[in-house]
C-alpha cells in the first residue's frame, strides 16, 4: 500500500505560483509512474503531467505545458509539481497519484493509490 499526501495549495493571485509537493509512506515510489491530476468544481478528473519512475520522461497536458513542471525526488519518497504563471482556470483540487503498472499516465484508471487532494485557487 501508498499513502499519499498532498500539500502546498493556497490562494493565489492570477500570474502567481504554487508549489505542490506530494509525500508518500507506505513504500518506495521509486518504481512507479507518478501523476498529477486535478478536479474544478462541476468538472470531471482531468490529467496535469505524468512522471516516469526514473524522472526522465515527463507528459504535460497542452493546457499546462511551459507553464508546470512535475519533478520527484525519490530518495525522499517525493513529488512536486512547480506551477507559474497561474490562471483563474486552474482553481482545483489537485490530486497525487501513483501507477505501478508504468503506462497510460493520462488515464486516472491506470492510478492504483491516491491522496486527499489539496486545493489550489487563482483569483483574477
Amino acid at each position: 500500500q501508498v499513502q499519499l499526501v498532498e500539500s502546498g495549495g493556497g490562494l493565489v493571485q492570477a500570474g502567481g505560483s504554487l508549489r505542490l509537493s506530494c509525500a508518500a509512506s507506505g513504500r518506495t515510489i521509486s518504481g512507479y509512474l507518478m501523476g498529477w491530476f486535478r478536479q474544478a468544481p462541476g468538472e470531471e478528473r482531468e490529467f496535469v503531467t505524468a512522471i516516469t519512475w526514473g524522472g526522465g520522461i515527463t507528459n504535460y497536458a497542452d493546457s499546462v505545458k511551459g507553464r508546470f513542471t512535475i519533478s520527484r525526488d525519490n530518495a525522499k519518497n517525493m513529488v512536486y509539481l512547480q506551477m507559474n504563471n497561474l490562471k483563474p482556470e486552474d482553481t482545483a483540487v489537485y490530486y497525487c497519484a501513483a501507477n505501478s503498472a508504468g503506462w497510460g499516465p493520462r488515464s486516472s484508471g491506470k492510478y492504483e493509490y491516491w491522496g486527499q487532494g489539496t486545493q489550489v485557487t487563482v483569483s483574477s
